[in-house]
Parts: C-alpha cells; sequence; structure tokens
C-alpha cells in the first residue's frame, strides 16, 4: 500500500542553466545517425525551440495545474501501421553490460516514500493536431547527469507522426503535487524505425533535460538516476513503475512485480494490471526502495490484450545502449 505523501524542504544551493546550442529559428528540426538513432530538439507548441531559460519556463507556465489535471493518460499505441520484428526469441546483441545507479548530488530536498521512486515521474506534452497527453519515465545516470529514459511513444507519434511539443518530467509527482519540481525537455531522441514504422522492438525514447526543478539544477543531481542494463537475457525479475489511469487515476505511482519472459519480435513480457498512462515507466532489476533506483532493463511499450495483466516491452539490447550513448553525446555539459 502507498503512505502518505510527506516530504519536507530544505534551502539548497542555486544552479545556473547554461545551454549551449543554435538559436531557436536556426535549430535543426531532425538529426539521424548511421546507427539507427534519431533525435529533436524539444520544441512548444508554436514550433519555437527550446534553446534557453525564458522559453523553458514558459513551456512550465504552460502546464497549469488544470492542464496537467486534463491531459490524457496515453494509450498503449495499436497503429495498424505498427509493425512486429522477426519471429526470433529476444536475445542479446552483443555481451552484457550495465550503468551503475547514482544518488542525487544536492543534499536535503523531499524524503523518500515507500514503493514510490524518487526516480520516477510523470511526463506532459502536446500532440501534433491538438490535444495533451501524459505518460510514465525515469531518470537514468550519466555523465552529464540529464537523461530521462521513456517509451518512444512517448516522445514521436511513430509512423506518419511527429514530435511532441513542450515535453516536460515532473518526478515523483502525486495529486498535482510536484515536490521536485518539474524539468523541460531539450532535445528528445527515438530509434528511426520507431519514428518511421512504428517498431514495437524499437519503441524507445530518451530525452535530455534542461536545468530545472526546486534547486534549478540538473535532474539526475536532484533526484539521483537509476542504472541501465542491456543484453541481459529475457527471464529477469523486474519491478515495473508508472502512473497507470486504471490505478489511482494517473494521480500516483503504481508498481508490479514479476518475472519477464519471451514475447517474441525482440520483446519481453511481464505479468502487470497498469494500463493507459504507464507507457514509458520503467522496468527496473534489483529495484531498492531505500533509494528509489535499480537498473532500467525495459520501458511499458503496450498491452499484449488490455485487460488481461500483461504487457510488453522492448528487449533492451545494444540499440537502447546505441541510443543512450548518442542522447548523451547530444547533451550539454
Amino acid at each position: 500500500m502507498k503512505s502518505a505523501l510527506r516530504w519536507t524542504v530544505s534551502a539548497g544551493a542555486a544552479f545556473t542553466l547554461i545551454l549551449t546550442g543554435a538559436p531557436a529559428a536556426e535549430a535543426n528540426s531532425t538529426t539521424v545517425d548511421q546507427k539507427g538513432n534519431i533525435t529533436a530538439i524539444a520544441r512548444t507548441l508554436d514550433g519555437r525551440a527550446i534553446t534557453n531559460e525564458k522559453i523553458a519556463k514558459e513551456v512550465t507556465d504552460f502546464w497549469t495545474p488544470a492542464r496537467m489535471a486534463s491531459a490524457v493518460d496515453l494509450d498503449f499505441p495499436k497503429s495498424a501501421s505498427a509493425t512486429q520484428s522477426t519471429g526470433r526469441a529476444p536475445r542479446p546483441t552483443g555481451p552484457a553490460g550495465s550503468v551503475a545507479p547514482v544518488t542525487p548530488r544536492i543534499a536535503g530536498g523531499p524524503s523518500t516514500l515507500l514503493n514510490e521512486a524518487v526516480t520516477v515521474g510523470k511526463v506532459y506534452f502536446t500532440v501534433p493536431g491538438g490535444g495533451t497527453a501524459s505518460c510514465s519515465a525515469s531518470t537514468v545516470a550519466s555523465a552529464k547527469r540529464r537523461l530521462v529514459v521513456t517509451a518512444g511513444h512517448c516522445v514521436h507519434q511513430g509512423a506518419g507522426g511527429g514530435w511532441y511539443t513542450n515535453w516536460q518530467f515532473v518526478p515523483r509527482y502525486r495529486n498535482g503535487v510536484r515536490p521536485f519540481g518539474t524539468f523541460v525537455a531539450y532535445t528528445l531522441s527515438t530509434r528511426g524505425a520507431w519514428a518511421s514504422s512504428s517498431s514495437y522492438a524499437e519503441d524507445m525514447g530518451i530525452a535530455v533535460m534542461s536545468n530545472g526543478g526546486i534547486y534549478n539544477a540538473k535532474v539526475v543531481d536532484t533526484v539521483g538516476g537509476n542504472g541501465l542494463r542491456w543484453n541481459w537475457g529475457y527471464s529477469v525479475a523486474v519491478t515495473a513503475l508508472g502512473y497507470p489511469s486504471n490505478l489511482g487515476g494517473g494521480e500516483s505511482q503504481q508498481y508490479c512485480q514479476s518475472t519477464t519472459w519471451d514475447a517474441g519480435g525482440q520483446q519481453i513480457r511481464m505479468y502487470c494490471n497498469m494500463t493507459y498512462g504507464s507507457s514509458g515507466g520503467p522496468w527496473l532489476q534489483e529495484y531498492n526502495d531505500s533509494i528509489g533506483a535499480g537498473y532500467i532493463n525495459s520501458t511499458v511499450s503496450h498491452g499484449d490484450n488490455p485487460g488481461n495483466g500483461q504487457f510488453d516491452g522492448p528487449y533492451y539490447d545494444d540499440d537502447i545502449k546505441s541510443l543512450y550513448d548518442y542522447a548523451e553525446a547530444g547533451s550539454p555539459a
């Protein structure tokens, strides 16, 4: 059972946001590398690149409590154009690898809540063509300490669609409260196979976050970061965390625990009754409730058959490590 919401806020040092990059008028819309990764400068609803503190504040100002409350918990993708990869069982595409979790660098701040990870939060964004929506996401450790991992369909619509706008991350959101403040995306990245053909096996997304939150600092400095694992086989014990609409109305963090198994097509599956809104939430190996972190082994992608208590995630092989390295390389210091 979730404990009651309690925290204390301690005074912290101020941090200055310095993001280098092209002015909004010059920012490239999308770039692609030779390893199948694709990225774009994050943008406002009216198309301006979010390249400075002033524009980032406009995004946080856009997300009033009323707009956050009315955002639709994103559906599991069921597009007719979505593709499965080959029917082969998920298997490593290289040696197993890991990035270790890290703790926050900033002392004080809201305390950890039992079964609610400080590294996991709710994502809000505006949708091309109109409307607002939400997903789940989590921080991940890296040298630059700015990365947030989610599903590809939580940053980009997939085949025939575009990038989401006004993208913000709220760590450990609960019932309208933002205990660590808000972080606005600087860039959004996914796999090209998700953006071009909605491949479930490549439904992976990473956002680079601008400084923000209650200390105007980096997101991983503020709440810590999960580790990352790839090529670890398809049968592992995990804790899935997210903000499903069917449990708590998408207003509080929920969890499931299961051992994953082969779902075919370079995907894995687990038992969990979370539905819409949990998209992008992490599947964590070795989750440590005392620090609210573990090793991200996959993320919620889509329901195998929504309502049957199971959902699928992409098998994390060399592709997630490639996307992670790509996003980190494009991140400001």
